[in-house]
Parts: structure tokens; sequence; C-alpha cells
């Protein structure tokens, strides 16, 4: 009876929804969420290097521990596991391809002759905060290389931004010194930054 009454109840809503706004636009509207929720699974898969090789507590140590200082990952031997330097191309790609894939749809949407204005107005927002997005991950890229380090990847999203850089172990200044770069580029405060070494 109770899952009755709750069906009822959705179809209701759908009901209202689709005289409200009009068959097309419910269509685009929910399109426009699934597709962005596929982006958004795909970026968490493929385009965070946080998640993929997750980071210490104190933010200064990687996930991988003894594992990779004894040459091996996983059960492979250090031949088998991924070079730092092809780790940071492919982390590279990755998030190129995310971001290429989210601002592919939201173009869509802005492109869309059915698409409600709010609709077209939030792409256009979201393609904005993408772009300054890139920009201020090439600018914390730049600058924490600046400082002496090899390489260095970041990844902004929303209040968050992860950090990959390349050493054999970081100091606390060299930890004060990236957050002080990111918080200059971002805003976002050290409690939101997450930094993981990879030598």
């Amino acid at each position: 009876m109770k899952h009755k009454i709750e069906f009822k109840k959705a179809g209701e809503f759908f009901k209202k929804a689709y005289t409200k706004i009009g068959k097309r636009n419910l269509i685009v509207a929910l399109a426009v969420l699934v597709i962005g929720g596929a982006v958004y699974v795909n970026y968490r898969i493929f385009g965070d290097p946080v998640g993929m090789i997750g980071y210490g507590q104190n933010n200064m140590e990687d996930t991988y521990g003894s594992a990779v200082q004894d040459g091996q990952t996983d059960g492979q031997p250090a031949s088998e596991t991924p070079s730092a330097d092809s780790y940071f191309s492919a982390t590279v790609l990755s998030r190129q391809k995310a971001r290429d894939e989210a601002l592919g749809v939201l173009q869509t949407v802005v492109d869309s002759a059915d698409a409600m204005q709010e609709t077209k107005e939030q792409a256009f927002a979201d393609i904005s905060q993408i772009a300054k997005d890139i920009e201020s991950e090439a600018n914390i890229e730049t600058l924490v290389e600046a400082k002496g380090f090899e390489d260095c990847v970041a990844v902004v999203n929303g209040s968050t931004v992860n950090i990959v850089v390349k050493t054999a172990g970081l100091m606390p200044n060299e930890v004060a010194q990236i957050n002080e770069i990111v918080y200059e580029q971002t805003g976002a405060i050290p409690a939101n930054v997450k930094i993981v070494e990879r030598s």
C-alpha cells in the first residue's frame, strides 16, 4: 500500500512537471542530468588522481607505503610498476578527457534549440567555471614546479584541490608553500587541499 502511494505521488509530480515545462524541455532536462551524472562518474573513476592512488592522513604520505619503496605494487615487480613520468602524463590525459567530455555535454545544451533558458544559463556558468578551474590548475602546476619540484598535477574540483607532486619526501615548509600557492590561485584552505607524494 505504501509503495502504491509513493508511485502515485511520483506520477503526479512528473505529470505536473510535464504540464508546466513541456515534453521537449523535460526530456532535455532529464538528459542533462543523466549525462552529467555519467561524466561525474567517469571523472571520479578515471580523472581523479587521489581516487587512483589515495593519500595519507597527514597529506604527505602515499598510501602505497613501503610496497613502493620495496619496488612492488599490488604484487607486481618493480619492472611492471608504472614510472612516475608515465603516471603524471596519464593523469593529465585523464583529466583532459573528463573535461572535454563535460564541455561537450554542456555545449550541446547551450546549442539546443529546445533547452530552457535557465538550463542554458547554468550550462554557460558551468563552462565558465571549468575554464576558470583549468586556468587555476595550470597556474598551480607552474608555480609549484618553479619551487623546485620536477613534476606536479593539480585537480580543482569545487572547493577541494588535489595536488600530486614528484618528490622523494615533502618537508613541512614545502607543504606550506604548496598550500599558499593553492590558496592564492583558488581560495581553497589547507583543510580542503590534499597533497600526494609520487617518487
